[in-house]
């Protein structure tokens, strides 16, 4: 778990690092004003950027337990870590209810 956990934190940071270039490059490709040849390899950076730094794949998954299953778009906790947050105390406002 602590290795996923520590995987997940170094993905993040390099996406964090990666999305500047990103928007730079996305920019220089869709800007018609410029030269074929420069579009076109900005085209080709632009897909080897996002082989493996898909953004979504990291908003999905729940930051401490690392789970895909997130059950809202609100949260980035999953249903389990979020309970154990209302029950500590830590989200305020929330009060976790029995019937």
């Amino acid at each position: 778990m602590k290795k996923l956990i520590k995987r997940d934190k170094k993905r993040r940071l390099n996406i964090y690092l990666i999305e500047k270039e990103y928007f730079i490059i996305k920019y220089i490709f869709n800007n018609f004003n410029l030269f074929t040849l420069v579009r076109w390899s900005a085209s080709e950076k632009l897909k080897s950027l996002l082989k493996n730094n898909s953004k979504t794949l990291l908003i999905n998954k729940c930051l401490i337990s690392i789970n895909k299953k997130r059950f809202n778009k609100l949260t980035t906790f999953s249903r389990h870590v979020f309970l154990k947050l209302i029950r500590q105390g830590v989200i305020t406002g929330m009060q976790k209810s029995s019937w």
